[in-house]
């Protein structure tokens, strides 16, 4: 039975939101037991040598050999993009107490997506697409709540990382989407873990930290960086060659139910009742946004 583009590309999306869901479980995991700079070393240590598994066998060291000039600076571009966002994702899920809250947050990310779009082409919002940013804002709100104006503050820690975390991955999903089909997904996926285990491992020698990491934490970075750097990347990227950037964000955008599921087994933990019906708000309001973004493209 021969599959479509259309059914490959969500198939690699829902692959790219189970995955994506454990990477918050499992760098949650980690980092409960490792700082920051050994949790990046492990990481994307290990992330580039799954990368490199796939890329061998399946021939993909030709397509690194021919890349031009243009697309080598569009990887610089891409990694330096890629260590900010990256690193303002993990220090929110170091700081939250419950990765499911993080993981509604970033549904922030087609907001900004949409945002910069219509800021670059000049484009006027429609009433919907404005009811689909006020919905995703008001969740997102409603979600990093900490439950009391006073004491610690109104929002949960990790809030503002994750925000400044989507802000730059939806500068990086722009540039992507321009030129996805010129660079491989294998490609891409390797770019991004290696500038990110390069600064862990500056980091690791200039603040002299101990390359020793219990088996515990190693076993879970081994099993986040296969599904998260290697896995979630390259699903992501697939998806993005199959159907449009906008249907995928819709799939991924239900991540936040799998973490909730995956953090209650793993920690025993739930987010209170309003966090999850403020996660569910973000979800609803990232449909409202998109879809009328699709609107308005097909009526041109």
């Amino acid at each position: 039975m021969k599959i479509s583009d259309k059914g490959k590309g969500y198939a690699f999306a829902l692959i790219a939101t189970l995955a994506m869901a454990n990477v918050y479980v499992f760098s949650k995991a980690a980092l409960n037991e490792l700082n920051l700079f050994q949790f990046g070393f492990f990481w994307f240590g290990l992330a580039i040598v799954w990368n490199v598994i796939y890329a061998i066998p399946a021939g993909k060291v030709k397509v690194a050999r021919e890349l031009k000039s243009k697309q080598l600076k569009l990887l610089i571009l891409l990694g330096l993009i890629e260590v900010v966002g990256t690193s303002f994702f993990f220090i929110s899920i170091e700081t939250s107490s419950n990765p499911a809250i993080m993981s509604f947050l970033q549904n922030m990310t087609p907001l900004f997506v949409i945002l910069m779009g219509v800021s670059i082409l000049s484009e006027k919002f429609t009433i919907w697409q404005i009811a689909g940013m006020i919905i995703t804002l008001g969740g997102a709100i409603i979600t990093s709540f900490s439950g009391s104006v006073k004491g610690s503050g109104f929002f949960v820690p990790g809030t503002g990382y994750m925000i400044a975390s989507t802000f730059f991955i939806a500068i990086g999903l722009i540039i992507s989407r321009k030129y996805i089909k010129k660079l491989d997904p294998g490609l891409l996926s390797l770019n991004r873990s290696l500038y990110l285990f390069l600064l862990a491992a500056i980091l690791m020698i200039v603040n002299r930290e101990s390359f020793f990491i219990s088996n515990k934490a190693l076993l879970n970075v081994a099993i986040g960086s296969l599904v998260g750097p290697f896995l979630t990347a390259i699903s992501n990227y697939s998806a993005i060659k199959y159907i449009e950037a906008s249907k995928s964000s819709i799939v991924q955008s239900s991540k936040g139910l799998f973490v909730t599921v995956g953090a209650w087994i793993y920690f025993s933990s739930i987010p209170e009742a309003y966090q999850l019906l403020g996660g569910v708000v973000t979800i609803i309001g990232v449909i409202i946004l998109i879809s009328a973004k699709d609107a308005i493209r097909l009526n041109k």
